[in-house]
C-alpha cells in the first residue's frame, strides 16, 4: 500500500538510508502530490539493466516518449521526463481519459444511481429522434462501456460537427443489434460523460473530484468540453504522469487506497476483464495488444495485463501478476512498439538482479533524458540582417499579417500579429526556453472540443539555422502531446514562412495551412 508523502518522510529508515538518493534527484523528478516511496529497481526484485534496455529501445526506435514511470509493489523504481517535459506539467491523455470515465460509471453504479443494463435512451427522452429504431431502443449503458453500441463506425466525427452532441448521437444509424458488434467509438464514451452529468447535475470532472481525485491527491486536472459544456469523456483529460500512476495503482489494489475501498473490487474485476472481442492493429493476435479483448473502457493486453490507452502512446499498463504499473506519455506513431518494449525488456527484468554499475547508469540516464533540440547552427550571416526587421505577410487564411524575429545571444523572440492581437514567443538557441503563448491551438487539435481557460498555454521553444537563409523554430506545447514547427526562409527582401504540425510529420503528410509569403520592411 503506498504511503502518503508525509507518512513516508516520517519513516526514519528512509530518511537515513535513502536520503542521499532523494537529494540526488533533480527538483522536477518528484511531482506535486507524490504518493509513492522511491527506491531502486533491485530493491523490488527488478534488474536495472532491463529498464535501461527499455529506454534505449524506445530512443533507438524513435518512439518519442515524453515521460515514464514504473512502479512495483507500490514503489517507484524508475521515472523520467524527456526535457522539456517535466514532472509538474499535465499532459493530454487522449483516450486514456476513457478509463477515468468508466470509473465514474463505476462510482454511479455503486451509489445505485444506475445499472449497466439500463437503456441509455431512458435517461434522455427529450433527445430521442422522431423515429426510434429497435436497435437504438435496445442500447444499454453496458454497450457504451464495451464499445458495442451497434454502430458501424465511430460516431465522434458526425456528432462533433453539431452544437448538441447528445441529440446528434441518437440520430446516428444503429446498424447492428447492440452488444453484438464492436467498433471503437469515442462518441459512446462521450455519452457516458453526458449520462453522469444528467444523473448528478455535475460535470464528469466535478463528479470524480471528491470520489477519485481528492483521495488520490490529484490536483489541477482539467478536461475538454463540448459546445454545451459537457466534458468530452472519451478524450481531453489532462493529468500529471504520477497522477496516472496513482490511478493504475488504485486498480492494481482492486480499488483500495490507503486502507479505504474507493471503488468496489467487483467493479474493478468486471471493468478490466474482456467483455467483448476487440479489433485493431495490423498484426496477428499473438503479437497484437489490440486483439486481446475489451472491457469497460479498458483494453486487455498480452501477459494477462490490462491498460488504459490513449492515442500516440498515453499508457497506464497494469500487470497484476508482477505487481507492476507502467505509465508512459508520448507522441508516438508506433504504439505497439512501446508495448513490445515493455514486454521485451521490463517484464523479463522482474526476478533478475543487476549490478551496481548498471543501476548508476540507469539513474544517470533517467536524469538526463531529453528530446532533440531544433537541429542546425546557432548563427548565420543573416542573423544581424533579419533581427528586428518586420516581415509584412500577404493576406492568408490564418490571418497572420506580420512576423518579426529578434536575436539576442542564445535567445530569440518571435512576434506574430494576427488581426489586432500580437503573440510574443521567447525561444532558446541550443536549449529549450520555457514560456507560454496565446496562439490558438486549432491546428494541433483532432476535434472541435476546447479546454476551459485554454489560453495561454505552456510552451517550450527552440530554434536554429538549418541553413544560412532558413531559421527553423520548434514550438512544443508541453501540456499536450504535440508540437509545431515554423520555417522562416529569406531570399533577398522576400520571406517564406511555413508551419508544419507534428502530426503531419508523423504521418508524412503536408500541413493544410498555407505557405505564407511576405517582404522584409
Amino acid at each position: 500500500m503506498p504511503l502518503n508523502r508525509r507518512e513516508f518522510l516520517k519513516q526514519a529508515g528512509f530518511l537515513t538510508a535513502q536520503a542521499s538518493l532523494l537529494s540526488s534527484l533533480p527538483v522536477w523528478a518528484v511531482s506535486p502530490g507524490s504518493a509513492f516511496p522511491r527506491t531502486t529497481p533491485e530493491a523490488q526484485g527488478v534488474s536495472s539493466e532491463g529498464l535501461l534496455n527499455f529506454i534505449q529501445t524506445v530512443e533507438n526506435e524513435k518512439l518519442n516518449l515524453h515521460s515514464l514511470m514504473i512502479l512495483r509493489k507500490g514503489k517507484v523504481i524508475a521515472e523520467g521526463w524527456w526535457k522539456p517535459y517535466q514532472a509538474d506539467l499535465k499532459h493530454t491523455l487522449y483516450s486514456l481519459s476513457k478509463s477515468f470515465t468508466s470509473t465514474a460509471i463505476g462510482f454511479a453504479v455503486s451509489e445505485k444511481r444506475l445499472r449497466v443494463e439500463d437503456k441509455i435512451l431512458s435517461f434522455f427522452p427529450d433527445k430521442a429522434p422522431t423515429s426510434v429504431s429497435a436497435n437504438l431502443a435496445a442500447m444499454r449503458v453496458k454497450d457504451l462501456l464495451t464499445m458495442s453500441t451497434g454502430h458501424d463506425k465511430d460516431t465522434t466525427g458526425p456528432i462533433s460537427q453539431t452544437d448538441d452532441w447528445v441529440k446528434a448521437f441518437f440520430e446516428q444509424p444503429v446498424q447492428h443489434q447492440p452488444g453484438t458488434f464492436y467498433v471503437y467509438n469515442s462518441g459512446a464514451t462521450y455519452m457516458l460523460s453526458a449520462l453522469i452529468e444528467k444523473l448528478t447535475g455535475e460535470k464528469l470532472l466535478d463528479y470524480l473530484t471528491p470520489r477519485l481525485f481528492k483521495p488520490l491527491d490529484i490536483t489541477g486536472a482539467d478536461w475538454e468540453i463540448d459546445p454545451k459544456g459537457i466534458n468530452t469523456g472519451g478524450w481531453g483529460l489532462r493529468l500529471r504522469t504520477e497522477d496516472i500512476a496513482k490511478f493504475g495503482q488504485l486498480y492494481l489494489q482492486e480499488g483500495k487506497w490507503q486502507g479505504k475501498q474507493l471503488i468496489p473490487a467487483d467493479w474493478i474485476k468486471e471493468a478490466t476483464q474482456a467483455q467483448v472481442e476487440s479489433k485493431g492493429g495490423n498484426q496477428p493476435k499473438e503479437s497484437n495488444d489490440w486483439l486481446q479483448g475489451y472491457g469497460y473502457q479498458f483494453w486487455r493486453c498480452r501477459h494477462n495485463a490490462y491498460r488504459g490507452d490513449g492515442a500516440f502512446g498515453q499508457f497506464c499498463i497494469v500487470i497484476p501478476e508482477k505487481e507492476m504499473v507502467v505509465v508512459t506519455t508520448s507522441e508516438s506513431g508506433n504504439m505497439q512498439g512501446i508495448l513490445n518494449a515493455v514486454w521485451n525488456h521490463i517484464l523479463p527484468a522482474v526476478g533478475q538482479l543487476g549490478s551496481a554499475g548498471v543501476q548508476q547508469e540507469l539513474k544517470k540516464k533517467l536524469t538526463s533524458l531529453a528530446l532533440p533540440l531544433t537541429p542546425g547552427s546557432p548563427t548565420s550571416p543573416l542573423t544581424a540582417t533579419l533581427s528586428g526587421k518586420k516581415i509584412s505577410v500577404e493576406s492568408n487564411a490564418q490571418g497572420i499579417s506580420q512576423v518579426q524575429l529578434n536575436f539576442h545571444g542564445k535567445d530569440f523572440t518571435l512576434m506574430l500579429k494576427d488581426g489586432t492581437r500580437e503573440h510574443r514567443i521567447e525561444g532558446g538557441i541550443g536549449y529549450w526556453k520555457l514560456g507560454s503563448t496565446s496562439l490558438p491551438l486549432t491546428a494541433l487539435k483532432l476535434t472541435r472540443s476546447t479546454l476551459p481557460k485554454e489560453l495561454p498555454t505552456r510552451l517550450a521553444t527552440s530554434g536554429a539555422w538549418s541553413d544560412e537563409q532558413t531559421f527553423l523554430i520548434t514550438l512544443r506545447y508541453i501540456e499536450s502531446a504535440h508540437y509545431d514547427t515554423l520555417r522562416v526562409h529569406i531570399e533577398g527582401d522576400k520571406a517564406t514562412l511555413k508551419f508544419r504540425r507534428s502530426l503531419s510529420i508523423i504521418d508524412n503528410t503536408e500541413d493544410k495551412r498555407p505557405v505564407l509569403e511576405g517582404k522584409l520592411a
